[in-house]
């Protein structure tokens, strides 16, 4: 955005209420998110809301959150402060294209950096399973930049499943991408396949589902799991990678634990990855 913007709200709110003008915020296409938006501000958000859409012409929807992410898929609620009534967006991230539902489909922007670090860990020809792949980015973001060999996404949200094989064809990566509905605990032992590398990229819960992925990982093989944890507890992500290798009698070596986004105030997205032998 051009520049800050209170510059653009200065007369237009009061010194207090300038004060409160939420600072942070996700873009999704041209769809403009408040995650968290002061109800003190509730009467002027048409105003801030007009002034963004007349100000960054890009953007042409104002979302506000009004529930966090909750439920069995992890979705937000949303309201249309002003702008086209829309919550259907398409945006552009790390040489793919990616539509969805923002309300019906798990998706955060802010992890676009980290979708670029894994990818840009494969190896060649590597086989590679993304558990809770919901619309798609992972293996999209995977099988677009690298020279793996496969790519196999597993979603349990029919929406977003749908939204997944259309964004499969839409990049035209329908020949690298194999993309199952249904719960990974059914659907991976019908795969009857070990791959070298698993993402685990679920928003929350995602240790009890790392035995799991262990069972289907190749020997040498790579596990990317991710947590929510305080940032005096980081550590814990480590133990539970290694608690889960103990109890099937493999042996774990850590390779790094990266912070890839705070979640709320000392609350961190972690994610570990591991070698699994």
């Amino acid at each position: 955005m051009k520049k800050n913007l209170k510059y653009y709200l200065k007369d237009k709110l009061s010194k207090k209420e300038l004060e409160l003008v939420p600072t942070s915020f996700d873009v999704v296409g041209d769809i403009l998110i408040f995650s968290e938006f002061p109800k003190e501000l509730v009467k002027k958000e048409k105003i801030i809301g007009k002034i963004i859409l007349n100000t960054y012409h890009h953007i042409k929807t104002i979302l506000k959150k009004t529930k966090k992410y909750s439920g069995k898929f992890r979705t937000p609620r949303l309201k249309v402060i002003v702008g086209e009534n829309k919550k259907e967006a398409i945006c552009k991230e790390n040489n793919v294209l990616l539509k969805l539902d923002i309300e019906r489909v798990y998706f955060s922007p802010r992890m676009s950096s980290e979708r670029k670090r894994i990818a840009e860990l494969i190896q060649p020809n590597e086989s590679i399973l993304v558990m809770f792949s919901g619309s798609g980015i992972y293996p999209l973001v995977i099988a677009k930049n690298t020279k793996s060999k496969e790519v196999y996404g597993i979603e349990i949200n029919p929406i977003a499943h749908k939204y997944a094989i259309e964004n499969t064809k839409r990049n035209k990566l329908e020949n690298k991408i194999k993309l199952v509905l249904g719960n990974v605990r059914n659907v991976m032992p019908k795969l009857n396949k070990k791959f070298d590398r698993i993402v685990m990229p679920l928003p929350k819960g995602g240790s009890s589902f790392l035995e799991l992925a262990l069972k289907y990982t190749k020997k040498s093989g790579i596990v990317h799991f991710y947590d929510f944890l305080h940032e005096n507890e980081l550590y814990k992500a480590e133990e539970k990678a290694k608690r889960a290798c103990e109890s099937l009698n493999k042996n774990c070596r850590i390779l790094r634990t990266v912070k890839c986004g705070q979640y709320s105030p000392r609350f961190y997205r972690v994610c570990v990855d591991f070698v699994v032998n």
